[in-house]
């Protein structure tokens, strides 16, 4: 008895100390890290973290008002998790054509949109038939060629600044996609090995195998390309791998400068997926994740999406984020189609409510975007100022 308070005690000592190195806002061991996922009281990691993001990125909370056009759900991986991904159906095609893209993107122009997400499965070409077809068909050999070109059709014609998220990415398609997207991105998910496993999560996913995506990561900061990443929580990771995949990323930053944005973002079980029995991860357990990303690289815009917690997102807030996402007013979450995506009026009605400003920023993150000339193509430079506005988030119309 009187050991396990001796232990109780010297774990609530070092929580505390944990979190007053946490609150210095100069980074933090992995050991404190840990501890704090573990063990701090929720409430005050959460105003360490929600300090840290009023010191570092001020009071404005920003968005992206996006339009999401899912070019092919085709992909070679069966994550436990997804529904975005399919295999090839009668009567369905394989991709989206390009009069389908346009159209996309022109209702999204009419909708006041700046960003075109591109989603999509990874390399479906490699073993379906049907997308082998789809692509010879236009002259394409791979997925990658024909993203490439639609993101240079929608940036021509609509001037709409493509953002695109394909899966793992080789040095000679990123650097074509540069010529034309602001910003690429690629979620990590997780650096677990254990979610490889048979039945896991990754199982029968060649492409999360946790170094393809961190070579896929490295490689952008070798190209100066500004990107997106995060973490998936609550397919069946430990509170440790959480820890280790976000310091993953915050070295990966440390090398390059080039994470524009980390997201934690939560496993929503659905029926038809494998894991479909899981649990979600609950709000405080998001909130949590949230806090303890914001105290290992308190710098970096940290973000998760506010359809995945319906109508509890102001606190994300509370828990240290400053950044919303893509919002679209046009199309659905494809990649969480259960989840409607608040209206942007009642986002920046429960924002303001909560002390914060609400502002609309592009694919590329208004602190790169002072630097375009080294995180972009110069073919971008015409399109970025028609939508940049004198503080480099989007113009004011």
């Amino acid at each position: 008895m009187a050991q396990s308070a001796a232990v109780q005690s010297g774990l609530a000592r070092a929580v505390d100390q944990a979190l007053e190195a946490a609150s210095r806002g100069q980074g933090i061991a992995r050991e404190d890290a840990l501890r704090l996922i573990e063990s701090a009281d929720t409430r005050a990691l959460c105003a360490i973290a929600a300090a840290l993001r009023d010191r570092f990125k001020g009071r404005i909370v920003s968005y992206s008002r996006k339009v999401f056009i899912p070019l092919t759900h085709l992909c070679r991986d069966y994550c436990g998790y997804c529904t975005f991904r399919s295999d090839p159906k009668p009567g369905v095609a394989a991709y989206m054509t390009p009069d389908e893209v346009l159209a996309v993107a022109q209702a999204g122009v009419r909708a006041g949109c700046k960003e075109a997400l591109f989603s999509l499965g990874d390399q479906p070409e490699q073993i379906f038939p049907e997308a082998r077809e789809f692509l010879r068909a236009r002259g394409f050999s791979r997925t990658l060629e024909y993203l490439a070109a639609m993101a240079e059709l929608v940036l021509r014609e609509t001037g709409l600044l493509p953002h695109s998220n394909p899966g793992l990415m080789p040095a000679d398609d990123m650097a074509r996609l540069r010529r034309s997207n602001v910003s690429l991105g690629l979620m990590l998910e997780s650096t677990s090995l254990r979610l490889r496993a048979k039945g896991a999560a990754h199982w029968r996913a060649p492409d999360k195998a946790p170094a393809l995506r961190l070579r896929t990561i490295e490689e952008a900061g070798r190209q100066r390309i500004a990107f997106t990443t995060g973490i998936l929580i609550g397919i069946g990771e430990t509170p440790a791998e959480r820890v280790d995949s976000l310091f993953a990323i915050a070295e990966l930053h440390r090398r390059y400068g080039h994470i524009q944005e980390v997201l934690v973002q939560p496993f929503r079980a659905k029926p038809d997926i494998r894991m479909a029995s899981a649990d979600d991860p609950s709000v405080e357990d998001l909130q949590r994740t949230i806090a303890v990303a914001r105290i290992i690289m308190p710098e970096l815009n940290v973000q998760s999406p506010p359809n995945l917690v319906r109508d509890d997102f102001p606190d994300l807030l509370t828990a240290g984020i400053n950044d919303f996402g893509g919002v679209s007013p046009v199309t659905k979450d494809f990649i969480n189609p259960e989840a409607a995506w608040p209206q942007i009026a009642v986002l920046q009605q429960r924002t303001e409510h909560c002390g914060f400003e609400l502002r609309e920023r592009l694919a590329i993150y208004p602190e790169f975007a002072r630097s375009v000339d080294e995180w972009t193509d110069a073919a971008l430079a015409a399109p970025l100022a028609a939508h940049l506005g004198p503080d480099f988030y989007a113009r004011v119309q």
